[in-house]
């Protein structure tokens, strides 16, 4: 059981709470929180990110530095994190001060994809073979070509990551990493991915979201459908093997376990220490979302519902889509059943994540529809807003 956090100690509005990380995030755990009647502390060292926007108190400095975290440990009844890069040193410190979920431990073990991987295969869970990388003889594992070359830590959204096709390609990729501790995996042939939201409390009780089916484009989230299109004995399995992770870590708060589905076998990729950008669907298709989850995992609150009220579609909005300029948002406000979501940061940039659009329907598949052809229209607008801009220029 988590230090300083009892089974049902509950954590009552209007208390501060406190959240390292300033991201988009960061700002729906801000606005959940407030919902609920809590005020909210964020520590980040860019003024304006977008959880600064919303907080009730900013706190602006490094994620380690100690004064600041000095300051939230003595502000904040209790304290979650926003990311899965946060320092775990940083978590454990404010455990000396309130109670913070998740705890320092399990933090460690999964910004690390070396100690992540080990654990997977310690709890009896599938993954794909790979191999710990920290020197090049490590390289040699026939088992794990053709593969992907993965940084221990830092990487997310695809970053840090080289397919290689042998130990030759592999070492050279590597000597490009820096020579820095990585995992070597072999690249499995994929039917599609999945991801699977899960909240568990302090008591042990836990209530799991719905499978989402997701398409990544050059390693970044580009679509989530929920429910996934699988049969119901896979979603189910999905959903025990999250509750498994879940459990094994006696986490508190919300993860994510994302799932390769390979020959019609689950396989863990990976998972996140935080709520997922594949469970924003929970803001307009569940009761209870997984930003509000949070909240109540963190404050030793009954954990709310998770039942699907309609099938969904989640359709991130990168800065490639600002190319030409503003976008034209009337192609998602002019539909009834569109949710438009922009997370007020200030510079778009290619790949960069800008806002999301949900689109709600009768199943999952017309959902799907909707967000591609929403998508489509939005590039073709950027597409003739840039031709515009070139005619006008010459």
């Amino acid at each position: 059981m988590q230090r300083g956090l009892k089974p049902m100690q509950r954590i009552l509005p209007p208390a501060m709470l406190g959240v390292i990380g300033g991201g988009q995030l960061g700002r729906y755990f801000v606005l959940a929180a407030q919902r609920l009647g809590y005020r909210v502390a964020v520590l980040d060292p860019d003024r304006g990110s977008p959880a600064m926007q919303v907080a009730d108190k900013r706190i602006v400095a490094p994620y380690n530095d100690p004064t600041a975290l000095e300051r939230m440990g003595k502000r904040c009844e209790a304290v979650t994190v926003e990311f899965e890069s946060v320092p775990a040193g940083s978590v454990a410190h404010l455990e000396r001060h309130c109670v913070t979920a998740p705890r320092a431990e399990s933090i460690a073990i999964l910004q690390d994809r070396v100690l992540e991987k080990r654990f997977v295969r310690g709890i009896g869970l599938p993954c794909a073979p790979f191999t710990p990388v920290m020197v090049a003889g490590d390289l040699a594992s026939a088992g794990c070509y053709p593969g992907i070359l993965k940084i221990a830590r830092q990487g997310y959204d695809g970053k840090g990551q080289v397919h290689v096709k042998n130990a030759a390609e592999a070492l050279a990729a590597w000597q490009n990493l820096g020579e820095a501790a990585c995992v070597l995996e072999r690249r499995m042939q994929l039917d599609l991915e999945l991801s699977v939201v899960v909240a568990r409390s302090a008591d042990g009780a836990v209530r799991i979201f719905p499978a989402a089916e997701n398409r990544h484009s050059a390693g970044i989230l580009e679509l989530s459908v929920v429910p996934a299109r699988v049969s119901p004995l896979l979603a189910e399995r999905a959903a025990q093997h999250a509750q498994r992770v879940a459990e094994c870590l006696d986490y508190v708060g919300v993860l994510a376990v994302e799932f390769f589905v390979s020959e019609g076998q689950l396989l863990v990729n990976e998972i996140a220490p935080r709520p997922h950008n594949s469970g924003h669907y929970t803001l307009e298709a569940t009761a209870t979302s997984q930003f509000e989850q949070q909240v109540r995992a963190l404050c030793g609150m009954p954990l709310g519902d998770t039942t699907l009220a309609r099938p969904a579609a989640m359709l991130n909005l990168l800065g490639d889509a600002w190319s030409a300029g503003e976008p034209d948002w009337q192609t998602v406000l002019g539909d009834s059943q569109g949710v438009l979501h922009l997370y007020g940061k200030a510079q778009a940039r290619t790949g960069r994540k800008m806002g999301h659009i949900t689109v709600l329907r009768e199943s999952a598949a017309d959902a799907a529809a909707q967000a591609e052809a929403c998508l489509e229209r939005l590039e073709r607008g950027g597409r003739e807003a840039a031709l515009r801009v070139r005619k006008q220029a010459a």
